[in-house]
């Protein structure tokens, strides 16, 4: 009998994979929302995309992050930079986005620990509610 709010999961699919897959989609669904535009902006954008990995690069949110940066440049006609800013559970290139300029040419490709990190460090170098 399953259980209530339980997934089964394939037993051939190793659980590394799973994972990495969830957080790739996460990531696309991120910045495919970020790239829909909510206000009509004909000079937008005006110089290069910086968009913050704050993972080591070849992973699955690196992957994600330089397909969809691809397209991205490729749709904009503008150069699109992924900068990968590994450490600290994400908190180093979260710190670099927050304290970035807010207009718009500074992304950032955040998962999980973005949304955890304030509950588990009594000290953030940024705002998660004011910063993003």
């Amino acid at each position: 009998m399953m259980r209530v709010g339980v997934i089964p999961r394939d037993r051939d699919v190793p659980v590394r994979a799973e994972i990495a897959l969830g957080v790739a989609l996460s990531a696309c669904v991120l910045l495919c929302s970020i790239a829909v535009p909510r206000v009509s902006a004909a000079d937008y954008p005006a110089k290069p995309i910086r968009v913050i990995v704050p993972y080591a690069a070849g992973g699955g949110t690196d992957t994600a992050a330089r397909i969809v940066g691809q397209k991205l440049s490729e749709k904009w006609n503008q150069t699109v930079v992924v900068d990968n800013r590994p450490g600290a559970a994400g908190i180093i290139g979260s710190d670099i986005v927050a304290k970035a300029a807010p207009d718009g040419h500074t992304l950032l490709v955040a998962a999980g620990a973005h949304a955890i990190n304030p509950s588990l460090y009594a000290k953030l170098p940024f705002n998660v509610h004011k910063n993003f």
